[in-house]
């Protein structure tokens, strides 16, 4: 790869990651703030995550595989997302706002596949030369969030700059994206079949009882998942955090440095102890964040953000690899796509919708909220998820890393912390 390419797909990285951190970490507070939503219609906008990735097997197995090039995909989505998310900005009400973010997550999510799709392609040695670009998107999340905490927007209630700022970096993705390496379609003429664009010629992994058990507690982790995607930083800044965005970035910083030392954890504790471990990290957060406080526990609120790396490395990154080494050669591909819609699908679905009628019920006078009762429900879940899982779990297998799984080949959906 030349340094130019390097220099091009590294950049391509950042963008992309920028474009999502710059609206998506704050979207509760400006729904609850400046369009009066309630905590429903919260759960409901964060649901276009899902539905965005339910969608996006079908554009990049319909289109991007078949037709035309990834690259000139990725720039035409970006400006389409760029003019979206304008409108968004420019919303009234709520009523207004969803279609608006709606279209925008289905044309997004597609492109977290295709920068994958494009950098994959220029790379003769994807160990070694991914994760030095792929680092560039995290490194673009937290940019992102430091930005919206220096220039104080939650505190001065301008939280719909986010957008204009999301849509001017998306605009300028989709320009850039025309003078990305080429990246044509690699299946031209071939058909696939609708269950295996949705990757359910991999359902026969079910039948391994272990992996059964994994794969609905992927499903259930995901409800809890949901609570820290849609009411992590209305919750900071209504216990009087400043800067939140800026310093709910710190999330990132504890999953690259995880992320990292992966392959060290794993090969010592094994897939099971890994995943319990995450597992573990969901309840601990959220009953940090339900006792801690802008006061003398906020160093609980602080715990509660670092977790973030625990948390998702040690149960999503490890259940990828563990999926990679159960689907063998012939479906590694259709497995991912089967967990993926199984998890940001089903699981964030549930999720949301929950999320969102639990903060409504424990709204009181005045606006606040009694926020130690809405996070020891995803406490709760969570705990019973792991105690389910300790139980009925087994590991007969001893797996490997694949070291473009581990080092973040696979988009992380978690990066909303």
């Amino acid at each position: 790869m030349t340094a130019t390419t390097r220099v091009k797909l590294s950049f391509m990285m950042f963008l992309e990651f920028f474009i999502w951190g710059a609206w998506f970490v704050t979207l509760g507070t400006y729904l609850l703030r400046n369009l009066n939503a309630s905590g429903t219609q919260v759960g409901v906008a964060f649901l276009t995550q899902s539905i965005g990735a339910i969608v996006a097997p079908f554009i990049i197995g319909l289109i991007a595989d078949r037709f035309f090039s990834a690259q000139k995909i990725l720039g035409v989505l970006h400006l389409v997302g760029a003019f979206l998310l304008w409108r968004a900005s420019k919303a009234p009400d709520f009523d207004s706002f969803y279609p608006n973010i709606l279209a925008y997550m289905v044309a997004y999510m597609p492109t977290l596949a295709l920068v994958n799709s494009i950098a994959f392609r220029q790379m003769q040695d994807p160990q070694k030369e991914f994760a030095p670009i792929r680092v560039l998107g995290t490194l673009g999340w937290i940019i992102a969030g430091l930005t919206i905490g220096w220039l104080n927007w939650e505190q001065s209630n301008s939280l719909q700059a986010t957008f204009v700022m999301a849509a001017g970096a998306s605009a300028l993705l989709g320009v850039f994206s025309f003078t990305l390496p080429a990246t044509p379609p690699i299946k031209r003429g071939q058909s696939s079949s609708l269950g295996q664009m949705l990757g359910l010629d991999a359902i026969g992994l079910l039948k391994n009882r272990s992996y059964l058990i994994f794969f609905l507690a992927s499903i259930a982790i995901c409800v809890p998942l949901a609570f820290y995607y849609g009411f992590t930083n209305p919750f900071l800044n209504e216990v009087g955090m400043k800067g939140a965005a800026g310093v709910q970035s710190l999330g990132q910083v504890s999953e690259l440095l995880f992320m990292l030392a992966i392959p060290l954890f794993f090969k010592r504790l094994g897939v099971k102890k890994m995943l319990a471990i995450g597992m573990a990290a969901w309840v601990l957060r959220y009953l940090f964040f339900a006792y801690g406080d802008g006061m003398g526990n906020y160093w609980m609120l602080i715990l509660g953000i670092v977790l973030h790396g625990v948390c998702y490395d040690f149960f999503f990154v490890t259940g990828q690899i563990y999926t990679d080494n159960l689907a063998g050669e012939q479906f590694k591909s259709s497995a991912q796509g089967f967990i993926t819609l199984a998890t940001y699908g089903v699981g964030m679905l549930v999720g949301t919708l929950l999320s969102g009628r639990i903060f409504d019920s424990y709204q009181l006078t005045g606006g606040t909220h009694d926020w130690r009762m809405i996070w020891l429900i995803p406490a709760a879940i969570a705990a019973v998820v792991l105690i389910v899982f300790l139980l009925f779990f087994r590991e007969r297998n001893t797996a490997t890393v694949p070291t473009e799984v581990a080092y973040g080949s696979a988009p992380s959906l978690a990066e909303a912390g």
